[in-house]
């Protein structure tokens, strides 16, 4: 009888085709990874990628932009005598000196010091001296601050800045709400009617002979 002179104790040896196939494998997942990789953006918490990729915060938005947009409204504004005065001499000259051109009339800064009379809806009328006849100015007051004159009187916040135009929209009501909560809260904005007050604002200039100021200063004599 002949005996197997194979040794024993020896494994099998693996095909050579397994081999390549785990060879492959390695290789693509390999390639997959790379390219996860190269498409892949590391953004550093704090960056301005970061930023962007929070939420839209409009309460956090109009905390940091009221300040700045207070002191330009504040440092362009003129006297509302004058300013009225300007309108109706050359428009354009006056929204170059007091104002900020916008898509939908320009936005006018306003200092002016007048008598509140009986307010309806949170807006108060203000018999101011020196105006011209027939020019009416108003402030509002709130609860609610309505409209976009305060996000649109530095020039610089564009549609472009925002994902949408909801977002856009809200960044102008929590600017009001900002200017809301640091300059009307701190007053008593329905007990106005028969003092002298000195607001200091933005309106948009649409009808030159009616003026509805959004304030940014607000001083009770």
């Amino acid at each position: 009888m002949v005996q197997s002179t194979a040794p024993t104790g020896s494994a099998p040896k693996a095909p050579a085709a397994s081999r390549r196939g785990l060879i492959l494998s390695i290789a693509a997942a390999a390639v997959v990874l790379a390219g996860i990789a190269l498409d892949t953006k590391v953004v550093h918490i704090g960056s301005d990628a970061d930023v962007r990729q929070q939420a839209f915060s409009p309460d956090g938005y109009g905390q940091t932009e009221f300040p700045r947009i207070r002191d330009a409204v504040t440092a362009k504004a003129g006297d509302a005598a004058e300013v009225a005065a300007a309108i109706a001499a050359d428009k354009d000259a006056a929204i170059a000196k007091y104002g900020t051109p916008a898509s939908t009339g320009a936005i006018m800064a306003v200092r002016v010091t007048g008598t509140a009379g009986e307010p309806k809806a949170g807006i108060y009328p203000l018999a101011a001296e020196g105006l011209p006849e027939g020019v009416a100015v108003r402030v509002q007051t709130g609860p609610a601050i309505n409209g976009t004159d305060l996000r649109d009187a530095p020039g610089d916040i564009a549609f472009g800045k925002f994902k949408n135009q909801i977002e856009y929209q809200n960044a102008g009501a929590g600017i009001n709400r900002a200017m809301k909560a640091e300059v009307l809260d701190k007053i008593d904005a329905t007990n106005l009617t028969g003092k002298t007050v000195e607001v200091v604002g933005a309106f948009r200039l649409i009808n030159p002979k009616n003026w509805l100021i959004t304030p940014v200063e607000v001083s009770v004599k």
